[in-house]
């Protein structure tokens, strides 16, 4: 007989420390792709390198604990910490959401999951023409850093440490893609 995965209340703090320690590091090795990758264009790289960072660590930590996480399971129950512990943000700053509405996160082009995809997928991206123009070792290694950490964040994070045992699973759309209902 197969056992089902845990659904858990409380997320061992190992597992926040890791989804956020991989974000934090995703999010400065991005913005200094964008800083060294473009320093040739003067002015410009700094500018774009920060309005990077505002957008990547805005999105994820200011506008997913004010649009997504009040809908969420983990929002409302006592003593609960999700795998990114932005519950318990979420509570200062925002009033309690329907959970009906979670699965909204994934609907539309500028939803909180496509947002989220763009600010970890924006600096690979930009990272290939910096190399084109002005090809710089630290630049290879930080793109090859950033690749390293969403295939982390994809086939570690999300599959085994957070959506395999989160209690939303059974409404999130990113469990559905991930295959993680069932488990």
């Amino acid at each position: 007989m197969d056992k089902k995965a845990d659904l858990l209340l409380r997320y061992p703090l190992s597992t926040p420390w890791i989804y956020n320690g991989t974000t934090v590091l995703h999010f400065g090795l991005g913005g200094a792709v964008v800083f060294l990758g473009y320093a040739s264009a003067g002015w410009i790289a700094p500018l774009f390198g920060a309005l990077y960072l505002a957008f990547a660590f805005g999105e994820t930590y200011l506008l997913m604990p004010l649009r997504v996480c009040p809908h969420c399971v983990y929002y409302g129950l006592d003593g609960a910490r999700c795998v990114s512990a932005l519950n318990l943000w979420s509570r200062r700053i925002a009033r309690p959401g329907n959970i009906a509405k979670f699965g909204r996160r994934a609907e539309g082009l500028f939803c909180p999951n496509n947002l989220y995809m763009a600010s970890l997928i924006l600096p690979i991206v930009a990272a290939i023409p910096a190399l084109i123009l002005r090809f710089l070792w630290p630049v290879l290694g930080m793109l090859l850093g950033l690749v390293g950490l969403l295939v982390f964040r994809f086939f570690v994070i999300f599959p085994r440490l957070g959506c395999l045992h989160c209690r939303a699973k059974f409404i999130c759309p990113q469990a559905a893609s991930m295959g993680v209902r069932e488990l």
